[in-house]
């Protein structure tokens, strides 16, 4: 059964998303709560797995990461067994950022993160090694004009 969340659940979500270093205090303060009561909130909120985890958002090209890709896949290949290997191949890979499956002409996009576009090749490389496609298309980010990972509660 999901789990109901109500208004101020949708409140304390939203200071957690805009910045999860918040003290309870301040959270509290924020939504207009006691420190208790959002605490059971929160507890409540992760073992229901709307909160799934708390991460530290960092700047890629300030770590050297420069180029951004995104990866349109059409394979030819649908059978379970492809698909196990071709994810496993993802999985291992911390270049890529995302991927998604697709309805339409394209089978999967990737959205890839790495130095420059020699490193992209490097992992592209490796890719077209452990699992056969049949037509990669590479686009590079020219500017990034919006990233979030807000949702719009």
């Amino acid at each position: 059964m999901a789990l109901r969340i109500d208004e101020m659940d949708r409140k304390i979500l939203n200071e957690l998303q805009r910045d999860a270093a918040l003290s309870l205090d301040e959270i509290a303060r924020r939504v207009g709560s006691s420190k208790t009561p959002v605490w059971n909130r929160i507890r409540k909120l992760r073992e229901g797995g709307i909160i799934k985890n708390q991460t530290a958002v960092l700047d890629a090209e300030a770590l050297g990461f420069e180029a951004c890709f995104f990866v349109l896949i059409r394979t030819s290949e649908h059978e379970a067994e492809w698909q196990a290997k071709f994810l496993k191949a993802l999985q291992d890979r911390p270049e890529v950022q995302e991927a998604h499956r697709l309805a339409g002409d394209i089978d999967y996009i990737l959205k890839v993160r790495v130095e420059n576009a020699r490193a992209y090749d490097v992992f592209y490389q490796a890719l077209i090694s452990e699992v056969r496609v049949y037509n990669v298309t590479a686009l590079l980010s020219m500017e990034e004009l919006k990233s979030t990972t807000l949702l719009p509660l």
